[in-house]
């Protein structure tokens, strides 16, 4: 059984405050989350930013169009009440991390990564005050549980936007390190995309394009370009 999709059913969509807080007016009905939050933002930017999402629909509601809106609602319903579950598996991603697993061979696919992700776990180490074990091949990294630990509380001190961000990152790319750095602005959009997608674009440069595969990451480039604009409007 298909649920047919939801038709515009209000003139415009305006950014505004209420008691404090920074809402979407549709009309003059405030916006709300799907479990019937107001949808209450922590900056006129983002009122403003997902306001616009809403105003751009046609006749028919698109949410696959409205990704700021989409991590507003997540950051509102689904966050808060699982807070210490994200912090845990977002700190667990150090195990397997993306940045941190290289492949052995061939040489240029190794040098390519070493070009690339070493200045993430640099940058990393010297954040988190923590060694980050890389290892090449199947062979799995002996991380310390401190480095779990420090990561929960690192987790821990975002709040729910920022912890929405940090979740959305780290899953796109496989990588809790590329997800802190785009998110405190060490890595752009394209540069985390470059990181996390670096595998796939050398196996498209190097051994053909391929039409579904290119379109797999043109979405996650497109999905990391959201991120982005999410946290521009954060502050």
């Amino acid at each position: 059984m298909t649920t047919d999709p939801a038709r515009r059913f209000y003139a415009s969509a305006t950014a505004a405050e209420e008691a404090g807080a920074h809402i979407v007016r549709l009309d003059q009905r405030t916006l709300k989350t799907p479990s019937g939050k107001p949808l209450r933002l922590p900056t006129r930017a983002l009122a403003e930013a997902v306001a616009a999402e809403w105003d751009a629909q046609g006749e028919v509601i698109a949410p696959s169009a409205m990704p700021l809106t989409r991590f507003a609602f997540a950051a509102i319903d689904l966050i808060p009440d699982k807070r210490a579950e994200i912090s845990r598996d977002l700190a667990k991603y150090i195990e397997t991390d993306l940045v941190a697993h290289r492949a052995e061979s061939p040489p240029p696919l190794v040098a390519r990564q070493a070009q690339v992700w070493d200045p993430i776990v640099a940058w990393a180490e010297q954040r988190f005050h923590m060694r980050i074990p890389v290892v090449a091949g199947i062979v799995p990294a002996d991380v310390p549980p401190q480095h779990r630990t420090v990561l929960e509380w690192e987790v821990d001190d975002l709040d729910d936007f920022r912890a929405t961000t940090l979740a959305q990152a780290a899953t796109l790319a496989g990588s809790v390190l590329i997800g802190f750095a785009f998110l405190e602005g060490e890595l752009d959009a394209e540069a985390a995309f470059a990181a996390a997608a670096l595998d796939d674009l050398w196996s498209l440069e190097n051994w053909g394009e391929d039409p579904e595969a290119r379109a797999r990451l043109d979405r996650q480039r497109g999905e990391f370009e959201n991120i982005a604009r999410f946290i521009a409007v954060l502050t």
